[in-house]
């Protein structure tokens, strides 16, 4: 008689990376549920699971009351927005879900003996002063501006997992995840990935904030799944950073996607928004050592993948 598969709960599901994670997760032989409200994330990402015996969606905010039956044995929380735009625009939403949901969340897992993942964010370091970040730079957050319902909601979480882990013995684990592209983005959710794609498709300037000196670090997502997966069968509690530390300027990856596009658009300058970081770059040191991880997927593959998947999805789009 074959074992009963594991159960795993990923919130979010529906999202960009908590999509790509079911699919790993199923692909790993557990049965998944998946739980999201459906606000930023969207069912396309899951419609591909319809009818499978070992999926099941619940659309459920985690903010409110959360019960579920039978055995449980990791939890994802995933759900959160994670662009400028969607937490610019619903700013108290974000903020309670990386509070009372996670809180939520943790009790779920508390109550069921599960292990838990939370999935937090490079902005924790707000706009750092140390570079590039390690896990134990405590950060540089605006905690009132713009940025700050995310930045400090994350922040909040992560104590929060601290705090279940110590005072109830839940087994945690904390990712932060640093830029992140793939398949599955949203077109016009405010991160610079999907912008600068779809405008160069859709034949429009690509608009650059500030004068393109600021840095980023994208990692593709298959290896940030990977790092997450790995992650979750360990045993250390506290941050590790998954990101891919190759760092780019924003005015090298915009003209990156005008050669890779045959965009012949022009790229205008607009205003830098407040708090912006300056620089991002994980140092991946820890995962290295702890997990045995690094990226593998070069920017011009994962990115041609990507602009692939743009380019399908524009000539669905009615």
């Amino acid at each position: 008689m074959s074992k009963p598969k594991k159960t795993a709960v990923v919130t979010g599901a529906a999202g960009f990376l908590g999509s790509h994670l079911t699919d790993r997760l199923l692909a790993e032989g557990f049965r998944v549920i998946g739980m999201d409200n459906l606000i930023t994330g969207n069912v396309r990402n899951i419609e591909h699971l319809a009818g499978n015996p070992d999926y099941d969606f619940i659309k459920h905010d985690v903010t409110k009351f959360l019960f579920l039956p039978g055995k449980v044995d990791r939890i994802f929380h995933f759900a959160s927005p994670a662009s400028p735009i969607d937490y610019l625009q619903i700013p108290i939403q974000t903020l309670k879900v990386s509070s009372l949901g996670t809180h939520n969340v943790l009790g779920l897992a508390k109550e069921k003996g599960a292990s838990f993942v939370l999935a937090s964010t490079s902005e924790c370091y707000g706009d750092p002063l140390e570079h590039p970040q390690k896990e134990t730079y405590w950060g540089n957050v605006n905690p009132i501006g713009p940025r700050g319902c995310y930045d400090e909601a994350k922040r909040f979480a992560e104590a929060m997992t601290m705090a279940y882990h110590r005072a109830h013995a839940v087994d945690t684990k904390i990712v932060r995840i640093f830029n992140t592209y793939g398949p599955r983005m949203r077109l016009e959710d405010g991160r610079v990935v999907p912008a600068f794609i779809g405008q160069a498709l859709a034949g429009r300037p690509l608009s650059v904030f500030g004068d393109g000196s600021q840095t980023r670090s994208f990692c593709y997502v298959s290896d940030l799944i990977e790092g997450i997966f790995r992650l979750s069968q360990s045993h250390y509690h506290e941050p590790v950073n998954i990101g891919n530390p190759d760092e780019m300027t924003i005015l090298q990856f915009a003209e990156a996607i005008v050669r890779l596009t045959g965009s012949r658009q022009p790229i205008e300058f607009k205003p830098l928004p407040e708090d912006d970081p300056k620089v991002r770059q994980p140092d991946i040191s820890l995962a290295k050592q702890l997990l045995g991880w690094e990226p593998k997927v070069f920017f011009n593959e994962g990115i041609e993948k990507t602009i692939a998947y743009f380019r399908d999805f524009l000539r669905m789009k009615p």
